[in-house]
């Protein structure tokens, strides 16, 4: 059993940074402590440097099966884990969709062969597929996708009595995308009677517009407090919406909880002008009044997880006239690196941005020894550096879709290292085939 010691590094984890060594045993923390001398096979002097848990990145689209000519759950894991991510939870609506118990399997097989990361796997919802919903093990799978927005497929659940049957019917944490549909499309009616095929970019957010998502939102919330229901709200994206979520409770305690993403956080309505296409996510990123007040829900405990809402798509799709245009974006290369950019500029502390984005996805979807510097855990880690920089360039980017809405950015930090189940896939630049990922396991 191979051991390695990082020494004098700055430790990251609950709420503080301190100066510790960490002994790695195997595939767990065997050892967090001062002045460790235990023999070891590597030994790192990482002073200087930052610590953290790997990533918990609840949210991607990794495009396998089906979507491959976007991306592979092989290559986008491969960004990942240089990007400190460690582990992720992928999204149903591939080709076929994960929506029936042999798909979901199928996908979970495919990671085992290929994935760096750790991973695990959303069940979709669909308008009937209650009975399969059903069948579904909470102790094995990470929890249930509905799209209560434009989705692929037949993913949209806009039946309000089966929604109701849903909710009613499981335990599983459900998680939901929430825009109002037919606001939506009223909305992209006017924009097209106005413009024809030639809709500006910068009408996305007035498109799929702060109403659309506050109203179904709102309509989510009232539903799972109706039913006792366990509801996560996927990536935010208004102020509106920041007002309905609680920060006087424990995460643990919680019946209904949020997210927000990467790039909510980093862009703004100004960025349609340079970027175009190339930031069009649903929901929309939207003004700048909008951004700040995430940041200050995000810091004040009422939006609870940073994820990344990874959904690549190639440069010819992105290129095509707003509407044809598919929403979505590469990030998990990047968004540790852009939040630690954040974290310089004061907009929030490295020790917060540890919780939001390792702790507290392994609080909400009770994810087993993960997400923690604790002895026993899975050595799930990466090391960073605050006193180097990263240069966002064509060349250094390893999405198989080749293009990041980054691309020209320089970030105040590197991520030099990264360990998953204790053996270290990524180090300064080049990526190590450890083939040592396994399936997040969850106590429920």
């Amino acid at each position: 059993m191979s051991k390695i010691l990082i020494k004098n590094v700055t430790v990251v984890n609950e709420g503080s940074q301190e100066l510790k060594d960490v002994l790695i045993s195997g595939e767990y923390i065997h050892q967090v402590g001062v002045g460790i001398k235990e023999e070891a096979d590597q030994i790192i002097d990482a002073s200087g440097k930052f610590l953290l848990p790997g990533l918990i990145d609840d949210q991607v689209h990794f495009r396998e099966p089906g979507l491959t000519h976007k991306a592979t759950i092989g290559s986008e894991s491969r960004a990942a884990v240089a990007g400190g991510i460690t582990s992720f939870i992928e999204m149903p609506n591939t080709k076929p969709q994960a929506t029936n118990i042999v798909e979901l399997e199928k996908k979970f097989d495919r990671a085992a062969e290929t994935s760096l990361a750790n991973y695990s796997f959303m069940f979709g919802g669909t308008n009937d597929n209650l009975e399969e919903i059903k069948k579904v093990d909470k102790t094995k799978v990470a929890g249930l996708k509905l799209f209560l927005g434009s989705s692929t497929g037949n993913m949209l659940v806009d039946d309000q009595d089966v929604l109701k049957e849903i909710f009613s019917s499981t335990d599983l944490l459900i998680s939901v995308h929430c825009e109002d549909e037919e606001t939506v499309k009223s909305n992209f009616a006017k924009y097209q009677e106005i413009y024809g095929e030639d809709i500006p970019i910068d009408a996305h957010p007035k498109i799929r517009s702060h109403k659309a998502c506050s109203l179904s939102s709102s309509r989510a919330i009232a539903l799972a407090k109706e039913t006792g229901a366990r509801l996560h709200i996927f990536h935010l994206s208004t102020a509106e919406e920041t007002n309905f979520f609680r920060n006087d409770i424990p995460l643990k305690e919680k019946k209904i909880t949020a997210e927000v993403c990467v790039h909510h956080l980093w862009f703004s309505s100004e960025d349609y002008k340079t970027k175009g296409t190339h930031i069009k996510w649903n929901p929309a990123v939207k003004n700048q009044v909008d951004q700040d007040a995430l940041w200050d829900a995000l810091n004040d405990d009422r939006i609870d997880v940073l994820a990344t809402d990874h959904a690549p798509h190639t440069l010819e799709e992105k290129a095509n006239k707003y509407a044809s245009a598919p929403s979505g974006g590469p990030l998990v290369q990047h968004a540790l690196l852009a939040l630690l950019t954040a974290v310089g500029k004061g907009k929030i502390t490295i020790e917060k941005l540890v919780e939001k984005a390792c702790h507290n996805p392994a609080i909400l979807f009770d994810i087993e020894k993960r997400g923690y510097i604790r002895e026993g855990y899975y050595a799930d880690l990466v090391l960073v550096d605050l006193n180097e920089k990263t240069n966002v360039t064509k060349d250094s980017l390893l999405y198989q879709c080749k293009w990041s809405p980054f691309e020209g950015d320089t970030f105040d930090a590197k991520v030099q290292t990264t360990w998953v189940n204790g053996s270290c896939v990524y180090d300064n630049g080049v990526l190590i085939e450890n083939k040592v990922s396994k399936r997040l396991t969850f106590d429920r």
